[in-house]
């Protein structure tokens, strides 16, 4: 064969090391750097105040970003000040609220606007938080409730994507944690997501969270941020699934690629704890799955849930066989109580579908 030839054929199908395995990860992920990655994923590293656009038609979405930049700056010197109140024993002066809840339908911007402003809080990276309440509730579930305490009343800020009202325990668990965080003068930030049986709401109002968080909302401002919920349309059809033989040639020809049978990735994330599936996709640019098929049983299903999360947040291609992967969930589990997280995942993985494809 002519070097020409050779050069051609190796352009069209790139070589690469073979495919890692998830299966073969189990990430040990120690406290520090479980609280140390509780930063604005990947796909959020550039948003600013400044890159959000306001919709001219809609006042209250230029109004956040004037409060939130607010709310930020009044953050940088709070050391200070408390450091001059002590030495001087004076009485603290009257606060503003310690929290602010955005409020608000899909598609309006609110993470975005709450990645802001962690960007724009003056504090040391190590000094802020950011994270999902599911990463939340899974970080207090690695470290033990004082663990937890004791490793975010050092922070200056906590910011809660999604604030979930799907499972009492974990809202009381997770109400209880930030009670003990504003005490210790941690500022708090929150959007949330729907509530089960108002699903084609789009959003819940901010009387249902102040109810939730029964003594925390008097801590809370609540931020309303109205514009029009695109993004609730209906769930995307999920693209066509690849034969066997296709995903395994494709992962054989990516660099940073893992190739995994799903049904084996399922019964390895059940021995990983969700905390660390962030690790567990660390150094993966693609991820290829054979024979995709419905996941059975509900704890399976919000663990693959947590791991499309984490898919989604570092924008990692999936390219899979088996069934689509708007066909993964029954309909009893769609028609559940979980059902908003079901429907959040079939989304973002079949948006990875399409990137892949």
């Amino acid at each position: 064969m002519s070097s020409a030839a050779s050069a051609s054929r190796s352009d069209a199908h790139p070589i690469a090391d073979a495919p890692v395995s998830l299966c073969a990860r189990e990430p040990h992920v120690p406290a520090d750097r479980l609280v140390a990655e509780m930063v604005p994923p990947p796909r959020f590293d550039s948003v600013r105040f400044e890159n959000y656009h306001p919709d001219p038609g809609q006042p209250s979405q230029a109004e956040a970003v004037r409060v939130l930049s607010g709310f930020a700056a009044g953050l940088g010197d709070e050391g200070t000040a408390r450091r001059r109140r002590w030495f001087k024993r004076e009485a603290p002066a009257p606060a503003g609220p310690s929290g602010i809840y955005l409020d608000g339908g899909y598609g309006v911007g609110k993470t975005h606007l709450l990645a802001s402003l962690w960007h724009a809080t003056p504090a040391p990276a190590e000094r802020k938080a950011f994270g999902t309440f599911v990463e939340l509730t899974n970080l207090v579930g690695a470290l033990g409730f004082q663990q937890a305490v004791t490793a975010l009343s050092g922070h200056r800020l906590l910011c809660i994507d999604e604030f979930e009202l799907d499972d009492p325990g974990d809202t009381v668990l997770v109400s209880t944690l930030l009670g003990k965080l504003a005490d210790a003068g941690v500022r708090l930030a929150a959007t949330s997501n729907t509530l089960p049986g108002k699903l084609g709401e789009g959003r819940f109002a901010a009387a249902d969270f102040m109810r939730e968080i029964q003594g925390l909302s008097a801590r809370f401002r609540s931020l309303r941020i109205d514009g029009e919920d695109y993004r609730h349309r209906g769930l995307p059809a999920a693209p066509p699934p690849f034969t066997d033989e296709q995903v395994t040639e494709r992962a054989h020809a990516t660099p940073g690629a893992s190739l995994d049978d799903f049904g084996a990735l399922l019964g390895h994330l059940a021995r990983v704890h969700p905390s660390r599936y962030g690790a567990l996709c660390e150094g993966v640019d693609a991820v290829f799955l054979r024979q995709v098929a419905p996941v059975a049983d509900q704890a399976t299903a919000l663990r693959l849930v947590v791991l499309a999360d984490r898919l989604y947040d570092r924008e990692v291609p999936v390219m899979a066989s088996g069934v689509p992967f708007d066909a993964i969930f029954s309909e009893e589990m769609l028609n559940g109580g979980y059902r908003k997280k079901y429907f959040r995942a079939i989304s973002r993985l079949t948006a990875l579908a399409r990137d892949a494809a």
